[in-house]
């Protein structure tokens, strides 16, 4: 009871979504609303890919430019993307090396002035796309922003929360705490770190992408909203490649940022503030404190 829901897959039995699918703000009628690219990267998911592609499309924000990266899938996955070829501005089935290189591939066909990834087992929230825009049109000096995330399994129950407090650069370095489905970006930021995310990474291309926009003294925020459902599954590639290939990563990670491979106490020492501000929050919603208009 006294660890937070941040860092952790998963907390609580599962439960009906409490999010309200509540109306897009008023703030920008009238106003130019900037183009959104979100690249969605898949491989079988076929039983999932439909729910996060009209977790995007239902949001009717008219400016969005969506694509479809698939990496050759042989389910029903390539039946459900022509589903809804009307809303995708571009989409592909084709081999690659993984998840990274489709990510790339996808940014490369993008014109959008704000950029996102959501994989194709995640949803955006409701809400999303329309208060990321708000945001970035009424902050235009911001580079790089992201939310709070929930958690939810294959039937679309929730299971957990991730509510964040501020964000910390000094605590990028030793762990990674933000929720990549709910990560936002401008073209400007992506062309400053090389318009590529890099393809040696398999697993941890999030972290690294952020640690450079940081290095590039690039402002990351913290929106205390919630922009992104990410779901907990079997075949999920963070349930199952953690212990090969992801820690292979964040080691590689970590002795790259800190100059060595931090120890168990270590880590804690330098990332327990962070937590402890997390889990002051996390009871604070369940008071009723802190909660959001899509909450």
């Amino acid at each position: 009871m006294l660890r937070p829901g941040v860092g952790q897959l998963g907390t609580y039995s599962p439960r009906p979504v409490s999010l309200r699918h509540l109306q897009p703000n008023d703030l920008l009628r009238g106003q130019t609303l900037p183009k959104i690219s979100i690249v969605v990267p898949s491989f079988n998911q076929g039983k999932f890919i439909e729910a996060t592609l009209q977790s995007i499309i239902n949001q009717r924000y008219s400016n969005l430019e969506l694509i479809v990266v698939d990496g050759g899938s042989t389910d029903n996955t390539l039946s459900i993307i022509k589903q809804y070829e009307a809303h995708i501005a571009w989409w592909v089935s084709e081999p690659d090396t993984g998840q990274t290189e489709a990510i790339n591939k996808g940014f490369m066909q993008s014109t959008g002035e704000i950029m996102a990834w959501i994989n194709s087992d995640d949803l955006a929230a409701p809400r999303a796309i329309h208060q990321v825009a708000d945001y970035f049109v009424q902050h235009p000096e911001t580079q790089v922003v992201y939310g709070n995330r929930i958690l939810i399994n294959e039937d679309n129950l929730e299971i957990g929360r991730w509510i964040l407090p501020r964000h910390s650069n000094r605590v990028l370095k030793w762990a990674d705490f933000v929720p990549q489905e709910t990560l936002y970006w401008t073209r400007k930021a992506w062309n400053l770190i090389g318009a590529r995310l890099d393809e040696s990474f398999h697993f941890a291309m999030d972290w690294d992408f952020l640690l450079r926009l940081s290095a590039k003294q690039i402002d990351i925020h913290h929106l205390p909203v919630f922009l992104g459902l990410f779901r907990i599954h079997d075949q999920q590639k963070t349930s199952n490649k953690m212990l090969s290939i992801g820690q292979q990563e964040i080691r590689r990670i970590r002795r790259r940022e800190l100059g060595f491979q931090p120890s168990r106490w270590q880590l804690i020492l330098n990332t327990v503030p962070f937590l402890l501000a997390a889990k002051f929050l996390e009871l604070s919603f369940k008071l009723g404190l802190n909660r959001k208009a899509n909450t």
